[in-house]
C-alpha cells in the first residue's frame, strides 16, 4: 500500500515564540482567575455550608481559618480571591466594551489591558482597607 505523502504545513508558534504584552498577560488572567475563583470558590462556599449545618462546633473551626492562629494563611486566601474577583470583573468589562467593537486600536487595547491590572490592585486595597480599618 502507497502512503500518501503529506504536505508541510505551518505549525502553531509556541507562546515563546510571541512577544508578550499586557493584552495577553490579561487574557490568559481572565482565564486563570475565572478557573481560580469558580474552583476555590465553590470549595469555600460548600465548606462554609456544611461547617453550618454542622453545628457551633464545626462552624467555629472553620472561623478559625480566618480568625484563630491560621489566619494569615486565610487572610492569603481571602485577599488571593479578591484579587481574582477584580482582575475578573474588570477585564469582562474590558471584554464587554470590546464585544461592542471598540478597543481594537492597539494602543487602547494595551492601555484598557493595563488598566484591568492598576484596577484590580487598587479595588484589592481599597476592599481590605476598609475590611481591616473598618472594625
Amino acid at each position: 500500500m502507497a502512503t500518501a505523502h503529506r504536505p508541510a504545513r505551518p505549525r502553531a508558534p509556541h507562546l515563546q515564540v510571541y512577544r508578550w504584552s499586557p493584552a495577553m498577560l490579561v487574557s490568559i488572567l481572565h482565564r486563570a482567575t475565572g478557573s481560580g475563583l469558580a474552583t476555590v470558590g465553590t470549595i469555600l462556599f460548600v465548606w462554609w455550608l456544611a461547617a453550618a449545618a454542622a453545628g457551633e462546633a464545626s462552624y467555629a473551626q472553620f472561623l478559625s481559618w480566618f480568625t484563630g492562629p491560621l489566619a494569615p494563611l486565610g487572610y492569603v486566601l481571602g485577599v488571593g480571591l479578591t484579587w481574582a474577583f477584580f482582575q475578573h470583573l474588570a477585564n469582562g468589562v474590558r471584554h464587554l466594551f470590546m464585544d461592542l467593537g471598540a478597543n481594537f486600536e492597539l494602543k487602547a487595547n494595551r492601555v484598557s489591558a493595563i488598566a484591568t491590572l492598576v484596577f484590580s490592585v487598587l479595588g484589592t486595597a481599597a476592599f481590605w482597607a476598609y475590611i481591616v480599618m473598618g472594625r
